[in-house]
């Protein structure tokens, strides 16, 4: 799958789009023929509204077919090309998550060893949720290193939604823990 730098403000024009899904609505944003991010609704590191450009129909007609076949349980081929702005760090991050196999998962601590930084956990979890791409750059594919869901910008149940439709291994559902005070809080 081409992956090139770009800045924020990126060398195309900006534009988007919003194609429904069984995960709700996802807002499609074209820098200027590559897809530069699928954001659902109400996601955390979501750009402003702004950032997107104006909201043209039928813009990046083949990522919507390929989201549509992705849905429908299909493993299609991705070939569109991505504008993926980021740090040379994050960069990696993500091109690591293109690695992942449909259908399996990878723990932050595989994906840290995967890019050379095995003590980087952390920094692979910080930029695992910076993906602007998310379901093409298949960020929901990284689990805890107990196979617990953890973090995932769309939600967790979008996260479990998603690797059940692909297939993965048994995923354990977050474990509830009590916070002082008695307020619960999903470990992950």
């Amino acid at each position: 799958m081409p992956m090139r730098h770009s800045s924020p403000a990126g060398p195309g024009p900006r534009a988007h789009t919003v194609v429904d899904s069984p995960l709700g609505p996802l807002t499609l944003v074209a820098e200027g023929v590559a897809l530069a991010g699928l954001y659902m609704a109400g996601q955390r590191h979501r750009p402003p509204q702004e950032s997107f450009g104006p909201r043209r129909e039928g813009l990046l007609a083949p990522v919507a077919a390929w989201l549509e076949d992705y849905f429908a349980g299909r493993r299609p081929a991705f070939t569109a090309p991505l504008a993926l702005a980021g740090t040379d760090f994050q960069r990696a991050v993500w091109r690591a998550l293109l690695a992942i196999p449909y259908g399996a998962t990878r723990t932050y601590a595989q994906l840290a060893a995967d890019v050379g930084r095995p003590a980087a956990v952390r920094a692979v979890g910080a930029a695992n949720g910076r993906n602007p791409v998310g379901i093409v750059v298949p960020c929901h594919r990284v689990v805890g290193s107990d196979g617990d869901l953890t973090g995932y910008g769309g939600g967790l149940e979008s996260k479990r939604f998603l690797l059940e439709l692909e297939g993965a291994p048994a995923v354990r559902r977050p474990v509830v823990r009590r916070r002082a005070g008695g307020r619960a809080a999903a470990r992950g």
